[in-house]
């Protein structure tokens, strides 16, 4: 679906006024804009093709119950991660499926430069399950900053925390799967 013309030159911020005041076009435009990352989010925090496409359709429900909550005091951006963060977080906690690895599956997780792997690598795969299995906050701060681009303030404004504990959060991480694939090497 392309966005029409007109609804193309408009800021996200604008559209979700738009889209808060009922006009389903901009709403439509929104999701048009959004949905693949919104659906990327709910993969690399539920690592399961059928649950991440669940959490994106209860995001879209949540979006469309809440737009005209949008104040503006963050992005559009910004605040839609928030409200994908916290579905995808609650959809989590109510299946208790987070995938745990084991040892071996660590190997792989890294390249050379400490770069974060493509999603559709065997290693891109393996280096989410990892992420996963970090303990909560680490894993929302290592998987907003480094799988979504966001800034350490955008994270921390989703996370409720400031900028510090982001970093935080990420060195700790970091830390710990450094930590666990000496012990296996």
């Amino acid at each position: 679906m392309s966005e029409p013309a007109e609804a193309h030159n408009r800021t996200d911020e604008d559209l979700a006024q738009r889209a808060g005041a009922g006009d389903r076009r901009a709403f439509a435009t929104l999701l048009d804009r959004h949905y693949d990352r919104i659906y990327r989010l709910a993969w690399r925090w539920c690592g399961a093709r059928d649950r991440a496409e669940d959490i994106a359709q209860e995001v879209c429900v949540k979006l469309a119950q809440s737009i005209a909550t949008f104040r503006g005091d963050a992005t559009f951006r910004t605040w839609l991660y928030r409200l994908a963060y916290t579905t995808a977080i609650d959809h989590i906690r109510a299946n208790q499926r987070l995938v745990t690895l084991q040892p071996s599956d660590m190997l792989s997780l890294v390249d050379g430069a400490g770069c974060v792997m493509q999603d559709d690598t065997i290693e891109g795969q393996e280096l989410w399950r990892a992420v996963r299995a970090l303990p909560p906050q680490q894993r929302d701060a290592v998987l907003l900053v480094y799988a979504e681009d966001l800034s350490h303030a955008e994270a921390a404004t989703i996370l409720g925390c400031t900028e510090k504990t982001v970093s935080w959060h990420l060195h700790e991480a970091r830390k710990r799967l450094k930590t666990f694939l000496e012990q296996v090497a």
